[in-house]
Formats: C-alpha cells, sequence, structure tokens
C-alpha cells in the first residue's frame, strides 16, 4: 500500500509525516554549541525531518571533512564546489561537542571526498580517537563512511581505530543508480559491507524509498544486504529537499514498512528499524542497543510509524 505520484502532479505529504517543531529550549542550545564550535551537522545540511526532535533530544550527526561533496547524488541537499582541505582541528571540536552534549553514542559521518588519496579515512580515524580522549566514560562510536571509491586500505585506515559501528548505505535499489547515484556502484557498496563484517566488526547499512522502485526491489536490496552478513538496516521515507531535487514517486504507508521490517529480519538480517521517518542515525543508540538487547527496542511511533 502507497500513495503514488500521477498526472506528474506533486503528492500529498501524508499524515504520518508531519513533523513537530521544536519547543525545548535544548533545540537552540544544541544549535548554538554546533555553531560555537565552528562544525556541520548532516541534520541541517541534509535538511533531515528528524532535526527538530534531534537537536531538542541534545543529539546530533557531525558531518566532518567540510560541507560541500564531491559527488552528485540527485538525493541529497549537500552541495558540490570548491573543496576545502580537511581542517585538523576538527577532530578535537568533534570530540569536545560530544562531550558537552554529554553523548552516550556519537555518530560521525562525511561528504564523499574523492579528491583525497584516502577519501578522508584519516580524517575518520583520527575523529574517532579525538572522541574518545574527550567523552569519559567513552560512547559507542559509529561512523558513516563514505565508499573510497572501493579502496581497502582506506576501509582499513577506517577499521584499525576500531569504532562499534561502520555504516555504509545502499541509498536505493540498483535499477536506480545510474539516475540518483550515478557515481557510486552498488556492488562495490555491498563488497565494503562484507569487508566490515570479515573484520568482525558490526556492519549496518540503509535505503530510502519513495524514488521509484518496487517492493520486489526494495526486498531484493535487503536479500543482498543479508547476504553481506549485514547486523543492521534502516529504511526511510525518501522526502524531496527542494524542487530541484526528484520528486517523490510514492509515499510508502507505514504498514508496508512493517512489513519490510519482519521480512528483512526473516531472511537473517538482526536488526531492521523501518519506518516513514528512519534515518540512518536516527535513534542510532537505541537502535545499536536493540542489536545487543532485544528488551530494548525502538519506539516505532517515534519513527512515524502511528497514524496518529
Amino acid at each position: 500500500m502507497s500513495v503514488s505520484e500521477n498526472s506528474g502532479t506533486s503528492l500529498r505529504i501524508p499524515p504520518w509525516l508531519r513533523v513537530k517543531l521544536p519547543s525545548k529550549p535544548s533545540y537552540g542550545a544544541t544549535g548554538a554549541l554546533v555553531r560555537e564550535l565552528g562544525l556541520h551537522t548532516v541534520c541541517q545540511s541534509a535538511k533531515c525531518p528528524n532535526m527538530f526532535e534531534c537537536y531538542s533530544r541534545n543529539t546530533a550527526t557531525f558531518l566532518i571533512l567540510g560541507n560541500t561533496c564531491t559527488r552528485s547524488c540527485a538525493f541529497c541537499n549537500i552541495g558540490g564546489g570548491t573543496v576545502l582541505a580537511p581542517d585538523p582541528g576538527e577532530p578535537a571540536r568533534v570530540g569536545r561537542a560530544a562531550a558537552a552534549l554529554g553523548l552516550r553514542h556519537v555518530v560521525v559521518t562525511s561528504v564523499t571526498r574523492d579528491d583525497l588519496p584516502d577519501g578522508g579515512s584519516a580524517h575518520f580515524a583520527e575523529t574517532i580517537r579525538a572522541i574518545r580522549l574527550s567523552c569519559q566514560p567513552c560512547p559507542t562510536i559509529e561512523v558513516l563512511i563514505p565508499d573510497f571509491q572501493g579502496s581497502e586500505s582506506a576501509l582499513q585506515t577506517v577499521l584499525a581505530a576500531a569504532p562499534h559501528i561502520i555504516n555504509h548505505n545502499v541509498e536505493t535499489a540498483p535499477s536506480l543508480y545510474a539516475r540518483i547515484r550515478p557515481q557510486a556502484a552498488y556492488r562495490q557498496s555491498l563488497e565494503l559491507l562484507q569487508r566490515v563484517k570479515a573484520a568482525g566488526q558490526v556492519s549496518k547499512s540503509g535505503l530510502m524509498v519513495g524514488l521509484g522502485e518496487t517492493d520486489d526491489e526494495v526486498l531484493g536490496v535487503l536479500e543482498d544486504l543479508a547476504a553481506a552478513g549485514c547486523d543492521m538496516v534502516t529504511i526511510g521515507q525518501y522526502m524531496r529537499p527542494s524542487r530541484q531535487h526528484p520528486p517523490v514517486v510514492r509515499y510508502v504507508h507505514p504498514d508496508v514498512f512493517a512489513d519490510y521490517a519482519r521480512k528483512g529480519q526473516a531472511m537473517g538480517i538482526p536488526f531492521v528499524f523501518s519506518a516513514p521517518l528512519v534515518r540512518s542515525s536516527y535513534h542510532a543508540e537505541r537502535a545499536f542497543a536493540a542489536l545487543t538487547d532485544q528488551h530494548a527496542l525502538p519506539d516505532p511511533a517515534a519513527a512515524g510509524m502511528a497514524l496518529g
């Protein structure tokens, strides 16, 4: 069941995707801290619909290596342009921010930096080390990494820094890569996840729905992620950041998201967090707890699964 595009007109946003505006002082305080330390967050740069909620909970997903991407994925709000050299002080500032926010689970991602010989992997490793130095007790650390153009040595640099979770999103069905993710390769992403699992670390991936894929294609991606040994998968609704981005082809009903989760787990994926407002780092701490303790499952209603 889904709400589909017809006659070339824009779709109405369904009630289960309505987002509450911030009402807690902590929302402004989180934003002020990020600005004060000269950091970027994917929450703001990617126009995440959960930013109000997450900032209000004193949490954010840090975006390192600048705010300019060397790729042009059609779904993404982060733009291209002139890239700057990595800021050597950025890892320490991320550590300070994580400590100031009292984070027990820190998520770090980046723009894709194909211009750098190591794809920015050393900067990821420095950031992981800085978080460990700044935060006592040490939080769990999750990194959402690019594909590093398939470089095994770049991935090994991140693996050696030993984050608790390594996430790399496949983003969409392989049939849509030419239109949605033209500078990436689906099989290359699966190989990266296989290497993470082979190294004995927790692997995570995610995808969006509503870009033109079918339900059968979503299940096909889940089968591929299960075969790659993925421990955690997130599935959420694509929401158009602006009129310059591809339109939403369909809004998938919460019941269908729940079905994706059931079928993904039946395929052997230990934890599938699937709901309209789910994003890679949404309730990441609780999702990780759910993987290690099945009594700590995230609240589905918090991810927009409730219709009320």
